[in-house]
């Protein structure tokens, strides 16, 4: 029937010279060992090196500076009357941004709030996860979650600022997202087109994203805080 274990030798090799000398080795190693055994296909794969950290596959795409939530805002209207403020800024939107499927964000905004919004983009290649794109944002001390009603004023204010040709996340935690019959939650997100002209639509937390799919951070400089 011919060799079918091919691509499994190399792996097999190592894993079985490890394996038999695992007496002549120290506790910690035999217990690393153990622990990131299966990891070893994936290494010989990539020749031995070093897989990328998850919070160096995202950096700066644009710092867009400082927006303040105007005197009139009133959160349990915002999207509506943004809608109602902007209705041919969009070539398209997504009819399931609202206010009453999109309540209660984690940051729920007031007027006089400050906030520092950067955008961040993907540096490496395939896809990202949402839980790796928050878990940096952690990192940059920017998880200020805004959901729609944040990149609401980001288009008010900063739509100009937006480096064009990418789709613009604003994230947040799960229980604070819409959810579709499908059990599929919601993401908000501005999409500047390459000819400039934008799209408010959603995509999905439990999915994946691409080089094309940047994301904005948040950083809270309110007198509160």
């Amino acid at each position: 029937m011919g060799d079918t274990l091919t691509s499994e030798k190399s792996y097999l090799l190592l894993s079985g010279a490890i394996s038999a000398n695992l007496q002549f080795l120290s506790p910690e190693v035999v217990k690393h060992y153990l622990e990131h055994k299966d990891q070893i296909p994936f290494a010989l794969a990539r020749g031995f090196t070093v897989a990328p950290n998850p919070l160096e596959k995202f950096a700066l795409l644009a710092d867009l500076g400082i927006i303040t939530v105007k005197a009139d805002y009133v959160h349990g209207k915002q999207i509506s009357s943004f809608l109602e403020k902007y209705p041919k800024m969009f070539y398209d939107y997504d009819k399931n941004i609202t206010d009453a499927n999109f309540p209660r964000p984690s940051r729920i905004l007031k007027p006089g709030d400050k906030l520092w919004v950067r955008a961040y983009k993907q540096i490496v290649g395939g896809t990202t996860t949402s839980e790796e794109r928050m878990t940096f944002l952690e990192t940059q001390n920017v998880a200020i979650y805004t959901g729609a009603q944040g990149s609401s004023l980001v288009f008010e204010q900063k739509r100009d600022q937006l480096p064009k040709g990418f789709w613009y996340a604003s994230f947040d935690k799960e229980e604070r997202l819409w959810k579709d019959s499908d059990g599929n939650r919601g993401v908000p997100g501005v999409h500047a087109d390459l000819n400039g002209d934008f799209n408010w639509s959603l995509g999905y937390l439990e999915g994946v994203w691409d080089v094309n799919r940047a994301f904005f951070g948040f950083c809270d400089l309110s007198s509160e805080t």
